[in-house]
């Protein structure tokens, strides 16, 4: 009987397992398959359980001695990742979580998007799920009133932003119920029709008794002060980012990016239209045919059409794309939720493709492509699904933790933010439409380290802004500054505000990755000169993984 301790990977990959079945609704969502009868126990009693593995595992890599340069990564990633995520839970931040984009509400209704719906087996499991949605949703309910009691509650802007989702999800507000809406499709037989219409009425039912509990019990408890303070911030800001910040730093810094963007909008504004603001020339723009789509799918085809040429052009020239990657699916998300695009990555055994989803208002039919062009590149090529596609593909240098489970906005989102930065440099974006709209997600962006930093910490807005000078930031003067000092769609502004405030430390993640990942190719590029080679540089870079930010630069200065 061998007495030789597991290896860092081994330990990690057997995590990956054992959370997966702690978790089935995580396991859907990373492409695990095995678990897709069953939900995840969001009670009290079911965090506590997962907390316990992840403490488990946490102590054991600690143990561990790393056999290689592989396991000494693979046992940093582990533990910076694992670590925060204990600390979130002591804090009682998990049994608290509710908001408008990304807390369990969300997750469970969107699990049933990832599903597939071709065969019997495929509907069996649909039903299977549909069945015990209640039962999740009592277990998410009993986190949420113990979590109250501790006193942690989500602000009243969240728990009514997560009203109206369940209302309208449930049938609600007058319309199909999601889940009905799901299995009207179903080609099977009787018996199992009447068990998925049984499991959708169940499930609507539960969103329904969910949305009740929020408004009769949460609700008349929520604080309406909407800013969590600096200690609860820069806690999240760790998990979404895996780096310490200096947020005064980080606050200063945003400004300054911001304005330097807005004054290259105002120069290519002005090459669309002479002496015209962004403003202006971003309303010529809306109304002009060539940068227009009508129709859902419409806007569905084009994304598909931009995705494809993106992926056929940049393999072999500026990436290196496998043939597992060569499919991204491009769809518009069902109703209901915060609109904007996301991405799902491909499976683990890569029988399901990647996935863009479009989430747009139900009764909207215009869209104009030159805002949108930069977010085909940044959910796609070279965006999340040359990122995450890698690590799904990098089985042989990367643990299931590394390809699956460790997902740190600041590496993920920084990536794909730099590429469409890219993607300008490798001369997609020559065209002043599509450029203002590239300039305005980067100036987005920046608006976002502005605005939840100052909204959270409450902070002043400094001197010569030329924004209500040295008043404190409010949700509505970041409703203002949003609508004035940016192109953002008018339609997105109130999402966006909401978004912030729920999901403290995510939004700045984005340009203070980007900062990293720009930093980093700066490094590398003045320590090889003349023989830096910018495609074997990313490439390098993508196979690492998934990372915090502090880790990553430790990575990248070694390569």
């Amino acid at each position: 009987m061998s007495n030789t301790s597991p290896s860092v990977h081994e330990i990690s990959d057997a995590f990956v397992d054992d959370y997966a079945a702690h978790d089935p609704t995580t396991a859907t969502f990373v492409g695990i398959s095995g678990f897709e009868h069953e939900l995840t126990d969001l009670s009290p009693e079911g965090c506590q359980e997962r907390a316990d593995l992840t403490a488990r595992a946490v102590r054991e890599v600690e143990a561990s001695a790393p056999s290689d340069d592989s396991e000494h990564a693979a046992k940093a990633v582990f533990l910076e990742r694992n670590r925060i995520s204990l600390e979130l839970h002591d804090a009682g931040l998990d049994l608290s979580l509710l908001n408008g984009i990304s807390s369990p509400v969300q997750e469970l209704r969107v699990l049933f998007d990832l599903m597939p719906t071709e065969t019997t087996e495929h509907w069996q499991a649909v039903a299977a799920r549909l069945a015990k949605v209640p039962a999740s949703l009592a277990g998410l309910r009993a986190s949420l009133a113990k979590a109250a009691v501790d006193g942690n509650i989500a602000a009243v802007r969240q728990v009514e932003k997560a009203i109206g989702q369940c209302e309208n999800w449930s049938g609600g507000t007058g319309n199909q119920p999601f889940f009905a809406a799901l299995v009207d499709g179903a080609k099977v037989g009787d018996g199992l029709r009447a068990e998925l219409v049984a499991g959708a009425e169940a499930a609507s039912q539960g969103y329904a008794d969910f949305a009740a509990f929020l408004r009769t019990e949460l609700a008349p408890q929520a604080p309406v002060r909407d800013a969590v303070g600096e200690a609860e911030y820069r806690l999240k800001s760790r998990y979404f980012t895996g780096a310490e910040l200096d947020l005064a730093e980080c606050y200063e810094w945003g400004w300054a990016e911001f304005l330097r963007i807005e004054a290259e909008m105002k120069e290519v504004a002005g090459r669309i239209k002479p002496g015209a603001t962004p403003a202006e020339a971003a309303a010529l723009l809306d109304a002009d045919p060539r940068y227009q789509v009508n129709g859902q799918d419409a806007l569905r085809d084009w994304m598909q059409t931009l995705s494809d040429k993106a992926l056929s052009d940049m393999r072999g020239v500026h990436f290196d794309i496998p043939d597992a990657l060569m499919t991204l699916d491009c769809k518009i998300a069902p109703p209901g939720g915060s609109v904007g695009a996301y991405y799902i990555g491909p499976s683990d055994d890569q029988s399901r493709n990647g996935t863009m989803w479009w989430s747009v208002a139900a009764d909207r039919e215009t869209f104009s492509t030159w805002r949108e062009t930069t977010t085909i590149y940044h959910e796609g090529v070279p965006g999340h699904h040359l990122q995450m596609g890698t690590a799904v593909t990098s089985a042989a240098r990367l643990n299931r933790f590394q390809r699956l489970l460790c997902w740190v906005p600041g590496h993920a989102e920084g990536w794909a933010l730099y590429a469409e930065r890219l993607v300008r440099e490798l001369g997609y974006l020559d065209e002043d439409g599509d450029l203002l709209g590239m300039l305005d997600a980067q100036l987005f962006r920046a608006a976002r380290v502005v605005l939840d930093i100052g909204m959270h910490l409450e902070l002043p807005i400094p001197a010569g802004a030329g924004f209500h000078d040295g008043e404190r930031w409010t949700a509505e003067l970041g409703l203002e500054f949003l609508s004035t000092r940016t192109l953002t769609d008018p339609d997105h502004v109130p999402d966006e505000i909401d978004r912030y405030l729920g999901w403290p430390g995510q939004a700045p993640s984005y340009k203070l990755g980007e900062q990293q990942w720009l930093a980093a190719r700066a490094d590398a590029q003045a320590r090889y000169g003349n023989s830096f080679d910018i495609k074997e540089f990313h490439r390098q870079a993508l196979e690492l993984g998934s990372m915090g930010l502090d880790t990553l630069r430790e990575c990248l200065a070694q390569l």
